[in-house]
């Protein structure tokens, strides 16, 4: 952590207040490492880890080897630095602990069971969509975005969803700043276009997009709703296009069927 500097004797039971500050940036050090590893989705080197935290390559060498001793962090032979076991462990812990990822997987299952084809539960972490859960069909499609991908919310069904109930105001500046150019080309960047379809698939409680952010693969998603009126996460079934094309209407009532089942569970049909 970073280094502490002495500090006169203070009464018992007092914090100096210097003490405290390191202390926090010492943490808020640890933080930035672990962030930027789970951020970028790669092992990095102490350089690099360093240059994109603005921080002294001596300080990110101290927290890293303590990191690593405590198996937060993994070091590979080459040097680079990896999310360490324990974190897996701490993950773990946190999942179990949530009722609405447990009630989310089991419908997830269930769905996939139904439908054939590969499901995934999404939910939003800042700009960005995140794959927070997923079951594969039983067929050979591959889909790119597995658990803990994120993508920018312009790109998919799902990242729509995440923010349709937000205010149009706050929708269009949400995606001017965050909307982003797809692999294929074809996801919307306009911050009116994208506001209006992400509002109208909230209501609708379906959004569907096909070919935006991968070639061929589409994705049908309908939205989890607290009993605020929020989007907390989404269900959506992930599938060939020409599957979409040939028999929509099958999908599109699994989807929301299995979406409201999810919300009824946790006890949020008031809404």
């Amino acid at each position: 952590m970073d280094a502490k500097t002495s500090s006169p004797a203070v009464p018992t039971g007092s914090v100096d207040a210097g003490t405290r500050r390191s202390r926090v940036s010492g943490i808020d050090r640890a933080l930035q490492v672990i962030d930027y590893l789970y951020e970028t989705g790669a092992p990095a080197g102490a350089y690099a880890i360093a240059k994109a935290i603005k921080a002294p390559l001596s300080t990110v060498y101290v927290i890293v080897d303590d990191l690593v001793e405590k198996n937060m962090l993994a070091r590979s032979g080459d040097g680079s630095i990896w999310l360490g076991a324990r974190l897996y462990h701490y993950g773990l812990a946190y999942a179990r602990s949530l009722d609405f990822m447990s009630v989310a997987t089991h419908e997830m299952h269930d769905l996939c069971r139904v439908t054939g084809e590969t499901v995934q539960v999404c939910g939003r972490d800042g700009d960005y969509m995140l794959v927070l859960a997923m079951a594969d069909g039983p067929n050979h499609f591959q889909v790119a975005s597995r658990v803990g991908t994120r993508v920018p919310l312009n790109w998919t069904a799902s990242g729509r969803l995440l923010v349709g109930h937000f205010p149009e105001g706050e929708r269009i500046e949400l995606f001017k700043r965050c909307a982003r150019t797809s692999p294929t080309g074809r996801a919307d960047i306009d911050a009116t276009t994208l506001s209006s379809a992400a509002g109208k698939a909230f209501e609708e409680r379906l959004s569907i997009q096909v070919a935006e952010s991968d070639y061929a693969v589409a994705c049908i998603a309908s939205p989890v709703v607290d009993r605020g009126g929020q989007c907390v996460a989404t269900i959506s079934i992930v599938l060939p296009e020409q599957k979409v094309l040939a028999d929509e209407s099958r999908y599109v009532g699994n989807v929301r069927a299995s979406a409201e089942r999810i919300e009824t569970l946790m006890g949020w049909r008031n809404h």
